[in-house]
């Protein structure tokens, strides 16, 4: 009997050629719409903390199948700390943008990258438009984000199960999607506090909808909770935002895939890659309440 291949997936990419699935030793595996996606996670195996800033895992401990991070406690903090987000790195010189990025109705916030990397953090992050609010050195981009937190209540985190819910539901048009940002924009640069070696930027608002492939999608009915040893998932690829595969199942309709819940598994091909399979966990979307997810498919 021959032993199958096993994959481990590093993660998804946004790429200036579009997304793209990445598998340890750098193989890159496209995904333009009308894919087929399809794999199952190897019996007998277990999920296996994926190390830090390049470095593998020196106990490889295991991990929870519903964490998006999939690093043990130690590893997670190692990461973190090296992380423009843990304010550790106060001397990097690199200029810094802030950006208002919307995700669905009163869903906006503030956050910082780093100019070089271009608008590729808001693809990452699956924001559905956006606009930069200025530039400058990276203390005064971090106070711009706690200004408009403090002043304005934006925040700097959505939660990715409250963006994913919302998706069904965006304005029609690319005008409708953007008043928020538009609105909040003018709000922001009207406040006194803003810091003097920050560089303003004109609202210009980028619509991200042709870019994930939403515009023709089918509306999502749920998203995977976990992969677990054993379960398959196949599907065709109707849209990708951020990290997240929108599936079309055989049977089931849409589901969306979290790709980082792939990491640190080990993954095979099915033992029928052609064919529509869901034997994982999914949890379903409310129709009533946005942001909010309840019960099981």
């Amino acid at each position: 009997m021959t032993t199958p291949r096993i994959w481990r997936c590093s993660g998804l990419r946004w790429t200036p050629e579009g997304p793209a699935l990445v598998w340890d030793g750098g193989r890159r595996s496209p995904l333009g719409r009308g894919k087929r996606v399809a794999f199952a996670v190897a019996e007998d195996t277990t999920r296996r903390c994926t190390g830090a800033r390049g470095n593998d895992c020196p106990v490889r401990a295991a991990v929870s199948g519903r964490s998006t991070g999939a690093r043990c406690e130690e590893c997670a903090r190692l990461d973190r700390a090296h992380s423009v987000a843990a304010d550790t790195l106060a001397d990097d010189p690199r200029p810094y943008r802030v950006y208002l990025a919307w995700f669905g109705p009163g869903m906006t916030k503030v956050g910082i990258t780093a100019a070089e990397r271009g608008s590729a953090r808001l693809l990452e992050q699956g924001a559905v438009c956006f606009s930069w609010l200025g530039t400058g050195p990276l203390m005064a981009a971090r106070r711009t984000e706690e200004l408009l937190r403090a002043a304005l209540n934006v925040p700097d985190r959505v939660p990715y199960a409250e963006k994913r819910a919302v998706r069904a539901k965006l304005p029609t048009t690319s005008a409708e999607r953007a008043v928020e940002v538009e609105e909040l924009h003018a709000r922001a640069r009207a406040l006194p506090a803003w810091p003097e070696s920050l560089t303003p930027a004109p609202c210009q608002v980028v619509d991200h909808v042709e870019a994930f492939g939403l515009r023709e999608a089918e509306p999502a009915l749920g998203a995977v909770r976990e992969l677990v040893p054993g379960g398959a998932l196949g599907g065709e690829l109707v849209a990708v935002a951020g990290p997240d595969l929108h599936l079309a199942v055989v049977g089931q309709g849409v589901v969306v895939l979290d790709t980082r819940l792939m990491t640190g598994w080990d993954l095979v091909t099915p033992q029928s890659p052609h064919s529509g399979e869901l034997t994982v966990p999914v949890r379903k979307f409310t129709a009533h309440r946005a942001g909010r997810q309840d019960g099981l498919f």
